[in-house]
């Protein structure tokens, strides 16, 4: 396969086009005799074109094969299936997306981390979204409810939130075995699917945005335009004076 791919950089989230200078591609069959039977894998790596980066991406699938042959008696081996029987993000380790530091450490951590364990372990996954959410609360809302049920946590912050935010904290809850993971104590390990531990993962990323980065956005914006006015307020005296304004004739 080749061509020119729209990508975003998993280091340092700058977006490119790759192009075949930038990727490599390999399938490798295997068709000796095992108990999961004859199976592809096929690589994938990228590389970020930004100089400033340039790190290396890695991906690898595992696709099972199905035995073939044409009417002359020759045998080949084809890809079976819709979904590969297993993924791996080598490099970068997991699905986590990258930050600014400007996030608190904890918070990153536990995001990465459930990322990292997300098929691995759903409910250790969750558990640490779970944790992060509830330290997201507490640090951006300042709230102190003392409770260790995030709903509760999440109740607290209700009226303070956008609609749209409020229902999509509602219709991740309202899934699954999310409930009781959102309604019980926040040690509590409970049992989740992979694809409840990705809805909780998109979760954390859309609150990362909406409260950290949107507000260091519009701190930046507020403090351009204070730098700005201030800088037009002190040279206006010396545009004054250097024209002869205000001098007495």
């Amino acid at each position: 396969m080749s061509g020119r791919v729209n990508w975003q950089c998993p280091y340092c989230g700058s977006h490119a086009t790759l192009g075949d200078a930038d990727q490599s591609r390999r399938e490798h069959k295997v068709v000796i005799p095992n108990s999961t039977g004859p199976f592809l894998i096929y690589t994938l790596a990228q590389v970020c074109p930004n100089p400033a980066c340039n790190k290396p991406e890695l991906y690898a699938a595992m696709w099972s094969l199905k035995r073939i042959s044409d009417h002359h008696g020759n045998v080949d081996f084809n890809v079976s299936g819709e979904a590969p029987l297993a993924e791996w993000n080598l490099l970068p380790r997991g699905t986590a997306k990258p930050f600014p530091e400007y996030i608190p450490q904890a918070l990153r951590a536990d995001y990465e981390e459930a990322c990292l364990i997300a098929n691995l372990s759903p409910k250790a996954s969750a558990t640490l979204c779970r944790r992060c959410l509830q330290g997201m609360i507490r640090d951006f809302w300042k709230t102190n409810t003392k409770s260790n049920r995030l709903w509760d946590e999440i109740k607290a912050i209700k009226d303070r939130l956008d609609e749209d935010t409020w229902r999509a904290i509602v219709a991740v809850k309202d899934l699954g075995n999310i409930g009781a993971h959102m309604e019980g104590d926040v040690n509590v390990i409970v049992d989740v699917e992979p694809d409840e531990a990705r809805l909780l993962i998109g979760l954390i990323e859309s609150l990362f945005d909406d409260w950290y980065i949107q507000r260091e956005q519009r701190r930046k914006r507020n403090a351009d335009l204070i730098a700005a006015a201030e800088a037009k307020r002190t040279s206006e005296p010396a545009a004054k004076s250097s024209t002869g304004e205000g001098s007495q004739q």
